[in-house]
């Protein structure tokens, strides 16, 4: 075989194998081309830290009370969401309910008029069903920007989703969809 003809990749998997006070780092080089897969070097190599410098991102968990909640009534008329659920929704203070453990997050939206929950693990994309806001089903995926969750919601709707962080002790979260932002502030219950 000439080797113009053969497409090679090279791959690097990093595992991670954590033992109690030290993190073990392995490094695998893989070749492939269209008709086979082989390892062709190996390399390792160990450094000791201690398990305290692993940490997420940021921290979510806990029982949030809203303190502000601006521009939702246009994001829910970009949203097509009627006149009287609109009138409804905007004056409502808003509890979320946060359970994270590492990337898989549980989250609960409650409020007198409607409570919602969703679940996800950050970077896989599922299907999610927008009963309490409008109804629709979109494709959406969660991702970390630094210590920011950042959601992408693929729909009917373009530019939808919300990005969320923490920041002097306050959880704020923005939604938004086609041209339009909402912001909200969250507080901690203790």
């Amino acid at each position: 075989m000439k080797i113009k003809s053969l497409i090679t990749r090279t791959l690097s998997l990093w595992f991670i194998s954590s033992h109690t006070h030290t993190r073990g780092y392995k490094r695998l080089w893989l070749s492939s081309s269209y008709s086979s897969l082989s390892l062709s070097h190996t390399q390792t190599h160990t450094h000791t830290h201690t398990t305290s410098s692993f940490t997420m991102p940021a921290d979510f968990n806990g029982t949030w009370e809203m303190v502000s909640n601006d521009n939702f009534e246009d994001v829910m008329k970009a949203l097509d969401i009627d006149f009287a659920t609109r009138k409804i929704a905007a004056h409502l203070k808003q509890t979320k309910v946060i359970v994270q453990n590492g990337d898989k997050f549980e989250t609960k939206t409650l409020s007198t008029f409607r409570n919602y929950e969703v679940n996800f693990v950050i970077g896989e994309e599922f299907e999610e069903h927008t009963k309490a806001l409008d109804n629709r089903i979109v494709k959406t995926l969660v991702t970390w920007d630094g210590d920011k969750l950042v959601c992408v919601q693929k729909g009917e709707k373009e530019n939808r989703g919300w990005r969320q962080w923490i920041e002097g002790g306050q959880l704020y979260l923005e939604i938004h969809c086609l041209d339009k932002v909402c912001r909200q502030v969250f507080k901690k219950k203790n």
